[in-house]
């Protein structure tokens, strides 16, 4: 029975240690902050149990699976703008140093794919819906609504479309 406790208690350590890419439109705002320093590595146990190093603890992996489409390196998306991904219809956007939001690149007023981003906005061809690139709502219509946000996240120093 002890035996089972201290393992238990292992595994709640273990648990507590381990790191994980973390969604960058996870506040209420929508505001992705990028953590200083580099991209934190997971502890990765295989599903069979794994085999511990020398030193008891699991082998480390370099870095955690990446799950969802890679969109761009983050230097790619200019702070104070954005860049549209039209195969993927999603524009990620950096309203301030470090942080990065994602909105649907469909247009609401009749489903244009918008095409610009400047001057804090981001444009539609069709009938010149503008959207705010720090939350997608509607600057200048006729667009009735927000862009819709797109979840993300930041890992090594790439944009994650989850």
């Amino acid at each position: 029975m002890l035996l089972g406790a201290g393992l238990a208690g292992l595994g709640g350590a273990l648990a507590g240690c381990s790191t994980a890419a973390v969604p960058y439109d996870a506040n209420e705002d929508g505001v992705a902050e990028q953590p200083a320093g580099p991209a934190p590595s997971a502890i990765a146990m295989p599903a069979t149990g794994g085999t511990p190093s020398a030193s008891g603890m699991p082998e480390r992996t370099a870095r955690p699976e990446v799950t969802g489409r890679v969109l761009a390196d983050v230097k790619e998306i200019p702070v104070g703008g954005g860049k549209i991904f039209s195969t993927e219809r999603v524009v990620v956007t950096q309203p301030a140093r470090g942080a990065y939001r994602a909105f649907s690149a469909v247009c609401t007023h009749v489903g244009c794919i918008v095409n610009q981003i400047s001057d804090g906005t981001i444009n539609c061809p069709c009938h010149g819906s503008e959207f705010k690139i720090t939350n997608g709502a509607v600057v200048t219509g006729p667009a009735p609504r927000p862009l819709p946000r797109k979840q993300i996240k930041i890992v090594g120093g790439t944009v994650v479309l989850l």
